[in-house]
């Protein structure tokens, strides 16, 4: 049987999408109840940003091209990835790995599934994120420009950064997180499988995170806790809301900026800890400020004007001055540790994938890089990739599909 594989695989993936959108997901307050490996689908912002409480222990941040041809194309193509997430989030057998079944029947078709998870595929709290990058408001094929959020722009170069091409870009990202390693490398696979012809993979990085210790938050790879002061969801940092100026469509959706951390691992291990622990403003053991004995305290820099226990130029000092001026530009940040094998030299490639979420770029991860740029820490890392994306609302309702806004 002869096809014209390219046209079939986007005729038939819409067909199968908007078929199986109208299927019931699962919603965010119903996943408990549901399974307890199950993040809901369904809300009004989506998976991955706050839910679960607990970020998952494995992660993929893929990057694609859209290789759709027009604006129908392109809503089959986010129908078919919502399909995905649901399946994907949900816990499923092989066979129901659609809908990449889609070419069952075919003589030498390849099998609907990988394999890689045998034939009963567990949730594993999966969740799939979804963000757009500016380029795709700005190709002229989509006619988005008047829906583009206002704010969103091609990723911003600091000073010192070591910004190399095949670690940026893209028109899309998908953010794929779950409780294990195989899962992930599952999903990602079947995604591809299924939108074959419509994306092309342009760049990627796994990353991993400790299991929940009883010390608290997890550790970079560095040594020390991370994550441990993030906005509250009630406090309006991260989600756009109604008045912020952006279009009425991105309404439940934020920034996602994605920045790729080269560390370098063995200059850090020749430091002494005192110098570790002032560049950082944190003991490493406990993760208290300076000067403090739990993670939780909070530094008092107001006691502390010269930078006599927490230096003036400590991350954490920079990062987040706890003033009133500054308060506005903290954000949620929700980052994995990556290793890559050596380089050339024989050095270690590890380092982290920092992954922050907020309302304003500019006014909040923008702002908070700018104070960081002369640290001490600068001369043990080298940031080298990764991007500014929007990740759209959710999806609340049965039949709904991811980035549906943009097409009203």
């Amino acid at each position: 049987m002869q096809l014209q594989r390219r046209s079939f695989l986007i005729g038939a993936g819409g067909a199968a999408a908007s078929g199986l959108l109208s299927a019931t997901a699962v919603r965010a307050d119903d996943a408990p109840e549901a399974s307890s490996d199950v993040v809901g689908f369904l809300g009004e912002n989506q998976a991955g940003v706050y839910r679960p409480a607990s970020q998952q222990q494995s992660a993929c941040f893929a990057a694609f091209k859209v290789l759709s041809r027009d604006t129908a194309e392109l809503k089959a193509l986010l129908q078919k990835l919502t399909v995905k997430a649901t399946i994907l989030g949900g816990g499923h057998g092989a066979g129901d790995a659609l809908p990449s079944s889609e070419l069952s029947g075919v003589d030498g078709a390849p099998p609907v599934n990988s394999g890689v998870m045998g034939e009963d595929i567990a949730a594993a709290n999966f969740t799939l994120t979804l963000g757009l990058a500016a380029s795709l408001f700005d190709s002229p094929v989509f006619g988005l420009a008047a829906k583009k959020p206002k704010g969103l722009t091609d990723m911003k170069v600091f000073p010192k950064d070591q910004i190399e091409e095949e670690w940026t870009g893209g028109d899309l990202i998908l953010q794929l997180c779950a409780d294990s390693t195989d899962m992930v490398h599952y999903a990602l696979r079947d995604i591809m499988k299924a939108t074959r012809g419509q994306l092309q993979l342009q760049w990627k990085i796994n990353g991993f995170h400790n299991r929940p210790r009883p010390d608290g938050a997890p550790r970079n790879l560095f040594g020390y806790k991370d994550g441990i002061v993030n906005p509250a969801q009630d406090e309006q940092l991260v989600w756009i809301r109604g008045g912020s100026g952006q279009p009425s469509w991105a309404e439940g959706g934020t920034f996602m900026v994605v920045r790729i951390i080269r560390m370098l691992v063995e200059f850090w291990d020749r430091v002494g800890l005192g110098e570790q622990d002032n560049m950082i403003g944190r003991h490493r053991a406990s993760g208290a400020p300076l000067g403090k004995s739990k993670e939780t305290d909070t530094p008092d820099y107001a006691s502390d004007p010269h930078g006599e226990t927490v230096p003036l130029n400590a991350h954490i000092r920079l990062a987040n001055p706890r003033t009133q001026e500054t308060s506005g530009s903290r954000m949620l940040r929700r980052g994995y540790n990556y290793e890559l094998g050596v380089d050339l030299n024989g050095n270690m490639q590890a380092g982290l994938i920092f992954t922050s979420f907020q309302q304003n770029i500019q006014e909040q991860f923008e702002a908070t890089q700018t104070r960081l740029a002369n640290e001490p820490m600068t001369d043990y890392i080298e940031p080298f990739g990764g991007g500014y994306f929007f990740v759209v609302p959710g999806v609340q309702k049965d039949g709904g599909f991811l980035g549906e806004g943009l097409f009203a």
